[in-house]
């Protein structure tokens, strides 16, 4: 390839990215515009379908009323909180496991057992405990968080490559040395992967615990918007959580290509070629 072709590969790049969110932009307008025309050509109820200038007006009575910051830091600050203690908690019980086979045997039937329970089931129980306020919705976060991380984990860690193994124990290397310089690096991916899933995860964890018993987050606008029929209301809310999730998950996929850098070098050289 051309030393000209490398150069220009950066610039092509991000003239692709820019034209990428550009459509994407130019799509959402356009859907906007027929979604306005068809409540307005059919007279749709607004307690059916909400317009788009509907759904606006009804954001900026909210955001005069100041209903928005409290209720999204109180359902951020239990995603998050959540999210870490169950990912931390995930990557570490998927550590244990993988490395002693004998407690995966043991351990994992009754895990896959737990996972098996509906968490929609077990979040009425977990107020019963621990009542309306933060400590409810973590706990129900945590335990939907737990998993993913750890399967995501073994896996990682049980499909390193094993000429890789047998080179660095053939170099007597210790138990933590074959971990650290092996073992993790092969198992990152995996694990990003799964922090991807647990941040999402996480904020469906959080609405169901609201929906259930709390006084505060945005599943509690929802639940206060249903009961007086406010549809435009509702998809505020939704909107806003739209874009919690969205920006979590950039965080995430940020940060993997931060900490497993090697991956996203391979596919530049890949494109590169």
């Amino acid at each position: 390839m051309a030393m000209s072709d490398l150069l220009s590969n950066p610039t092509q790049r991000k003239a692709s990215r820019l034209a990428e969110r550009l459509q994407a932009l130019g799509t959402a307008v356009v859907l906007i515009g027929l979604w306005e025309a068809v409540v307005w050509l059919f007279r749709v109820e607004s307690y059916i379908a909400p317009a788009p200038s509907a759904i606006a007006q009804a954001a900026w009575k909210g955001i005069e009323r100041g209903i928005y910051p409290a209720n999204i830091a109180a359902t951020v600050i239990a995603m998050l909180i959540g999210f870490v203690i169950g990912s931390a908690g995930g990557i570490a019980l998927g550590i244990i496991v993988a490395e002693y086979k004998k407690l995966e045997r043991i351990a994992y039937p009754y895990l896959v057992v737990f996972q098996s329970v509906p968490k929609v089931a077990l979040a009425p129980l977990f107020v019963m405990w621990f009542g309306y306020g933060l400590v409810s919705k973590v706990v129900m976060v945590a335990s939907i968080c737990f998993f993913p991380l750890l399967v995501n984990t073994v896996t990682g860690l049980q499909s390193a490559d094993k000429d890789r193994l047998d080179m660095v124990r053939t170099m007597t290397a210790t138990r933590w040395q074959i971990f650290y310089h092996v073992k993790l690096p092969s198992a990152a991916g995996a694990i990003f992967a799964g922090l991807q899933v647990a941040i999402v995860l996480s904020l469906f964890g959080t609405l169901i615990s609201e929906f259930v018993g709390s006084d505060h987050g945005l599943g509690n606008l929802i639940t206060a918007s249903q009961s007086t029929l406010d549809t435009a209301g509702m998809f505020v809310v939704l909107a806003i959580l739209g874009a919690i999730g969205v920006i979590a998950t950039s965080i995430v996929r940020f940060a993997q290509r931060r900490v497993v850098f090697w991956e996203r070098r391979s596919r530049d050289t890949l494109a590169a070629e």
